[in-house]
């Protein structure tokens, strides 16, 4: 199980989510964002070379606060062929250099994340090590979902639904199966009509109240 260290980081994960947020579509900001961390939780790498974490933060720069999902990977090396996906490089106090990359163009994130969503993987505390977040839920009504890196289509920045959209709502991934995950990058209350699955947690509301939301969904498209 991964290990939290109580160390520094330079820059933090949010002074590089400052710079990164405003660059997504999905953004609805006009100004620098005021960012603070609101919860989420972590993912392990069956193999312990890459963190995992889904991190909500909350922007308080405009007229209302808006809470945006932001899955993020962590490497002690460049990830091949995702220089688009870099939100930063940071230094850790204890492991050195990282890499943080935007989570869903990476396959070890994706990959447990589908895991997740079936059951085969455990929901771990965001801030402590090797202990489960219980506030984390899922579930899924379908057949067996992708299993490794190569059975998960490219990420790219496209339009159709054969592939991956990144929008304003948010990201949709599409499987070979002919499911599409969506990222809820700001996350509601309800999954969308039609949804097989989904992933819910809880994070600090701006009024002080503990608020759950569906994360990650999952629907069927219809085939031709």
């Amino acid at each position: 199980m991964a290990i939290i260290h109580n160390t520094t980081l330079k820059p933090t994960k949010l002074e590089l989510l400052t710079t990164w947020l405003p660059t997504r579509p999905w953004y609805t900001g006009t100004g620098t964002p005021e960012l603070t961390k609101a919860g989420g939780f972590r993912l392990d790498d069956p193999e312990g070379e890459v963190g995992i974490e889904f991190m909500v933060a909350v922007d308080s720069s405009g007229p209302e606060p808006v809470a945006y999902l932001v899955p993020l990977t962590y490497r002690a090396a460049p990830l091949p062929g995702a220089d688009h996906a870099l939100v930063g490089t940071m230094e850790h106090g204890v492991l050195g250099a990282r890499w943080a990359y935007d989570g869903i163009h990476d396959p070890v994130l994706r990959t447990e994340l589908l895991a997740l969503l079936e059951g085969r993987a455990q929901a771990m505390a965001q801030s402590i090590s090797a202990t489960p977040d219980h506030e984390v839920t899922h579930s899924y009504a379908g057949p067996g979902l992708p299993t490794g890196p190569a059975e998960v289509t490219e990420v790219t920045e496209v339009t159709e639904v054969t592939e991956v959209t990144e929008d304003q709502d948010g990201t949709r991934l599409a499987l070979p199966d002919g499911t599409v995950l969506r990222l809820h990058r700001r996350p509601g209350h309800t999954a969308p009509e039609g949804a097989v699955g989904q992933v819910s947690g809880a994070f600090d509301a701006p009024d002080g109240t503990r608020a759950r939301a569906v994360f990650v969904s999952l629907r069927t498209v219809p085939k031709d």
